[in-house]
C-alpha cells in the first residue's frame, strides 16, 4: 500500500487565506478565488498570443503555473504588497521563504509525482519564450489583482483606490511590450462591475 501523501490536503486550505489583509474589502478574497482567476487569465493571454502574435506558447502550462504560483502563502500567509516590496532586501529574503515554502510543499508529493509537479514550481527557464509565458502569468496577477480593486470601487469603496491606480500603471507599463495584455484590457476589462443582466 503506498503511503500517504498530504499535499492536496495542503493545497486545499488555500481557501482559508485571505488576500488584502491591510484593506477593508466589501467582499473577502481568498487565495483559491484568486488563483483561479489568475489561471484563467494567464489561458487568455497566451490563446491570444499564439492566435494574434503569432506565439507558440502553451497555454495550459501557464494556466497550470498560475494554479499554483502562490501556494507558498498556506505556509507564509499572504505578505502585504506594501511590506514585500518595501526594498530589495526585505523582496529577496521573502522570495528565498517562498523557496523554502514551495520545497516543502513538494516534499509531500510521492517521488514518483514530482517531477511533474515541480514543474508547475519551477523558475523561467532558459527559453525566451517560456519567460515570455511566466511574463504573461506575473501579467495575469497584476490583472486580477486590478479587478478586484475594479469591484471593490464599483462597490462604493474607496479602501482600493491607491492600489487601483499603482496597478493600472504597472499594466500600462506591461502592456506596451506585451500585446496580449492590451488586448484583454481593451476587449475584456469593461465588463467587469457590470451586472449579470448586464452582462447577458
Amino acid at each position: 500500500m503506498a503511503a500517504e501523501s498530504h499535499f492536496f490536503a495542503i493545497v486545499s486550505r488555500m481557501k482559508y487565506i485571505e488576500r488584502w489583509a491591510l484593506m477593508r474589502s466589501t467582499r473577502p478574497e481568498n487565495l483559491s478565488e484568486h488563483a483561479l482567476e489568475v489561471a484563467m487569465i494567464a489561458h487568455a493571454l497566451c490563446v491570444i498570443g499564439n492566435v494574434r502574435y503569432g506565439r507558440s506558447l502553451d497555454a495550459n502550462r501557464a494556466a497550470v503555473i498560475a494554479l499554483y504560483h502562490d501556494a507558498s502563502e498556506i505556509i507564509t500567509g499572504d505578505m502585504p504588497t506594501p511590506v514585500k516590496y518595501r526594498n530589495e532586501q526585505l523582496r529577496g529574503a521573502y522570495k528565498q521563504v517562498e523557496r523554502e515554502a514551495e520545497a516543502e510543499l513538494l516534499a509531500t508529493l510521492p517521488d514518483d509525482l514530482r517531477p511533474a509537479f515541480a514543474e508547475a514550481f519551477a523558475p523561467v527557464g532558459d527559453s525566451e519564450s517560456d519567460a515570455y509565458l511566466h511574463q504573461l502569468v506575473k501579467a495575469a496577477d497584476k490583472l486580477s489583482a486590478y479587478i478586484k480593486c475594479l469591484e471593490e470601487a464599483s462597490a462604493g469603496n474607496q479602501e482600493f483606490r491607491t492600489a487601483a491606480a499603482s496597478t493600472l500603471e504597472a499594466l500600462t507599463q506591461m502592456r506596451a511590450t506585451h500585446p496580449e495584455l492590451g488586448d484583454f484590457m481593451d476587449e475584456f476589462l469593461p465588463s467587469y462591475g457590470r451586472t449579470l443582466d448586464e452582462l447577458l
